[in-house]
């Protein structure tokens, strides 16, 4: 696995707090990605793991805390979160599934007034990274496999060529082949440079594309540290890893 490009965060949460009335889901997480840098987060479930990929996607706001995209504060708006090059794949997928592959693809870009020719030349790279969509372009999706349509969904957040790709989840649900063949294509985008934030329960399949890892629990950050360092820590390997 190659380093990261440079050192500099391309995503940075300080100090975030959320919350959920009186209920603290987020109690003061700090965590960063560099550029060309691929980090998991690991955790039981109920431990703020999905909230915090909905706020370092601008989805949620936080009530307390700085997320910055570029050493920039992220913008409120949706819209502008995907202009300034963060693409999110959220659990559950959230496609249009009486539309097809192809449509579900082009409306990653819908708004950002390309041409035909460069949608064309974007859905092309992403039929190459899941060469079933191409056989399956003008399917609809409610007819696809769980795993298709996460291929489908990480596609359509490809389409806006995003700095970073926020994944939580990809690999719930899937059966053991479809998530290698996706896990192999983030490990494709990993390497040409694309910086990712995996939220991943399965710990060993998220330590063999991440260069970094965060363990959270209760919605704290408790362990942080480089892959070697997780795979020798006591509590992740006794949890998450089986030693």
């Amino acid at each position: 696995m190659t380093a990261p490009a440079q050192d500099s965060a391309l995503l940075e949460l300080r100090g975030i707090v959320y919350k959920y009335g009186a209920i603290s889901a987020l109690r003061e997480v700090d965590l960063s990605v560099r550029k060309g840098e691929a980090v998991c987060v690991i955790g039981p479930n109920g431990a703020g793991k999905t909230t915090l990929a909905r706020v370092a996607g601008g989805l949620y706001r936080p009530a307390k805390g700085k997320v910055l995209i570029g050493g920039e504060p992220l913008p409120r708006s949706p819209h502008d979160v995907v202009v300034q090059g963060i693409g999110s794949v959220l659990e559950g997928r959230h496609l249009f599934v009486e539309q097809t592959v192809t449509t579900n693809l082009e409306l990653g870009c819908y708004r950002s007034g390309l041409d035909k020719a460069t949608v064309g030349e974007r859905l092309e790279k992403i039929m190459t990274l899941f060469p079933v969509l191409r056989e399956r372009a003008h399917q609809r999706t409610s007819t696809m496999s769980g795993g298709e349509q996460q291929m489908v969904a990480i596609g359509r957040a490809l389409m806006a060529e995003p700095q970073i790709l926020i994944l939580d989840e990809p690999s719930m649900g899937l059966a053991p082949k479809i998530t290698g063949e996706v896990f192999d294509a983030l490990a494709s985008l990993r390497q040409g440079g694309l910086s990712i934030l995996l939220i991943e329960q399965n710990a060993p399949l998220a330590f063999e594309l991440a260069d970094r890892g965060y363990l959270m629990r209760q919605g704290a950050v408790v362990v942080e540290g480089s892959i070697d360092e997780l795979t020798n820590d006591d509590v992740v390997r006794s949890a998450y890893l089986g030693a």
